[in-house]
């Protein structure tokens, strides 16, 4: 487990800090962490099912509570609260979140949908 000595929230840039023991230091928005939720909702309940997340540009933290001695939960301003981020998963999106991030970019642009919520297409 690769627990953070120091978790910061910053609401105005709607990032999270983590910094661990070995000087590691990531910033993951807000946006990356609701769109690379650990929910059901998104991963779905087996592997082919997950669902492409649109529309979640401005999303903010509302709330940030922990779960036990392992994990957070983010509650976002779109509602969603069903994410459990263990130290291990958030460790792995900050240290991976470049190349996560480019390919949440390109399957959002295959789908034709946009980050932006007024530009959503229809189904």
């Amino acid at each position: 487990m690769t627990k953070p000595t120091t978790i910061n929230v910053h609401r105005k840039s709607a990032t999270l800090e983590l910094i661990y023991p070995a000087g590691e230091r990531y910033e993951l928005t807000a946006e990356l962490l609701r769109v690379l939720s650990p929910s059901a909702e998104v991963r779905g309940h087996a592997p082919g099912q997950q669902v492409l997340q649109t529309g979640k540009r401005n999303v903010q933290f509302k709330d940030i509570e922990p779960q036990g001695n392992y994990a957070i939960r983010i509650i976002f301003s779109d509602g969603h609260d069903s994410g459990i981020y263990t130290w291990d998963y958030l460790h792995h999106l900050g240290k991976n979140q470049a190349t996560l991030w480019q390919s949440y970019l390109a399957r959002l642009e295959a789908a034709g949908q946009s980050r932006d919520p007024h530009l959503i297409a229809s189904s």
